[in-house]
């Protein structure tokens, strides 16, 4: 349990259609709300509009909700946001314990194993240019924003805004996570990266990624095609949850993921979904 008697909750966004991957991790999340004595917070509709036209980069309406922690952090000391293609393990440790400074916002420092300058150098372009950037192994700090820890105390949600973010959609890749790590650098806020266990992502191999606390399943999350990422993210939480969630739960999800896939697989080949099935049952590995 959280015994610091800060008022904790987490946050996460599920948008749109229901996504088996998604239901799996909001049960993660439920879990883990429960054993640190944290609320949970899902976003099912979006409070920050915004347009977004002829993008030059994939970018999502669903991406400024994150601006509601604003709104959040007026009821709570901390909150802890998770992207919902994530899980968080049955016996990952509370973070909020972990890193429990609460002038700091921490989150993964990506930048140090992929190159982010190119989309540093964009932003800079249209929000003006900041000296000093701080760089690890050479490379610039570039946060993930798939997981974040604030408290009350860091200013980042009263200096961010949705008409910055408008400003940025149509032309900057991954455009709020890059504003957020702009307003990090700009405005000198305190920051620090944390463990990869607790934003373990697949750029860092697949070996042992099931160890992490929350592991990360962004990007083809651990398969060698994203169409696959649902079915590895369900077949992976059903593997973890085995005993701790009703059988006939994990099976539906599975079985739910699994038909996603199909669809998503009959959709780009455009063959009979029976084929698929068959094809895939054969030959597709996770």
């Amino acid at each position: 349990m959280n015994d610091n008697k800060l008022k904790t909750a987490i946050f996460t966004l599920a948008i749109g259609d229901e996504n088996p991957m998604y239901r799996a991790a909001l049960l993660s999340f439920e879990k883990y709300a429960e054993k640190v004595g944290a609320d949970l917070i899902v976003s099912k509709e979006l409070h920050y509009p915004i347009t977004i036209t002829n993008p030059r980069h994939t970018a999502s309406p669903a991406w400024t909700e994150k601006l509601y922690i604003k709104e959040l952090l007026k009821k709570y000391d901390r909150i802890l946001y998770v992207d919902a293609d994530i899980i968080i393990t049955p016996d990952a440790d509370n973070i909020f314990d972990v890193y429990n400074d609460l002038d700091t916002i921490y989150l993964f420092n990506e930048g140090q194993l992929l190159e982010r300058q190119p989309v540093i150098d964009k932003i800079s372009a249209i929000m003006g240019e900041i000296k000093d950037w701080p760089k690890v192994n050479g490379r610039p700090v570039y946060y993930n924003l798939g997981c974040m820890l604030i408290s009350r105390q860091c200013p980042l949600f009263d200096i961010a805004s949705l008409a910055d973010l408008q400003t940025l959609c149509n032309h900057i890749k991954y455009y709020e996570q890059t504003y957020v790590n702009y307003l990090i650098q700009r405005d000198q806020l305190k920051h620090q990266s944390i463990s990869a266990q607790f934003n373990r992502m697949d750029v860092l191999g697949s070996q042992d990624y099931k160890q992490a606390h929350f592991i990360h399943y962004a990007g083809r999350g651990y398969t060698n095609s994203s169409l696959k990422r649902e079915v590895r993210f369900v077949n992976d939480f059903c593997d973890m949850f085995s005993g701790r969630i009703d059988d006939d739960v994990l099976e539906k999800i599975k079985q739910d993921g699994w038909n996603l896939f199909i669809n998503k697989a009959h959709k780009r080949y455009k063959l009979p979904k029976p084929i698929i099935s068959a094809l895939a049952k054969t030959f597709v590995t996770i």
